[in-house]
């Protein structure tokens, strides 16, 4: 495997692992939160959850740039599906409005905020979430983006690999016929070596 295949492979992991860390650590704060204050776990947020779980595992496992884990292409691009529609259902809670959604308000904010505690949402500034919704979103589309890339790199990868050892059987055969040839030459030419010196013997 090319070194600049294995660099741009352990990059991308440790980016995947970043992001997949990124989006755990702020989606189970929030459930953890939720759970106090006895609200319903909302099943987008536990998809999310899952899938950033999943991902660790996965950056973790297929990290060391050897061929296994550019066979693994496939995966990445299941992957790269899979956070996108993650990305796609969050951002669907809230649409363009974001951190002015009901659903921000009543729900994300309202328990990030632990507002539960004092059954009010007049508390304002970040200890609403809104920083960290955001957050949430755009790693989880980076996450996405970097198991596309790592899909096309693998398969790039795997295909450049595997038609170099099908050129170099075909060199080494080349070689030994040459090989051979130059045998046959020289031992057709010997007999005629022979019956000159034989001639010369002779005169």
């Amino acid at each position: 495997m090319k070194p600049g295949f294995r660099i741009a492979h352990v990059i991308l992991r440790t980016w995947e692992f970043m992001c997949s860390m990124i989006v755990v650590a702020l989606l189970g704060r929030f459930l953890r939160l939720a759970d106090e204050g006895g609200a319903v776990r909302d099943s987008r947020i536990v998809y999310g959850v899952a899938l950033a779980a999943i991902s660790l595992a996965f950056s973790l496992l297929f990290g060391p740039p050897f061929i296994y884990a550019f066979l693994a292409f496939p995966a990445d691009f299941i992957l790269f599906a899979a956070w996108m529609t993650a990305f796609g259902l969050m951002i669907a809670r809230t649409g363009i409005n974001t951190c002015n959604s009901p659903w921000y308000w009543n729900y994300w904010g309202y328990y990030w905020g632990r507002a539960y505690l004092f059954h009010t949402i007049q508390v304002f500034g970040p200890d609403l979430g809104c920083n960290q919704w955001r957050t949430v979103l755009a790693f989880s589309f980076l996450a996405g983006f970097a198991f596309l890339i790592s899909s096309i790199l693998g398969a790039v990868a795997v295909i450049t690999h595997y038609k170099g050892d099908d050129s170099e059987p075909k060199n080494v055969h080349s070689s030994s016929s040459q090989t051979a040839t130059t045998g046959q030459s020289g031992s057709q030419q010997l007999p005629s070596s022979e019956a000159s010196a034989v001639g010369n013997k002779a005169a």
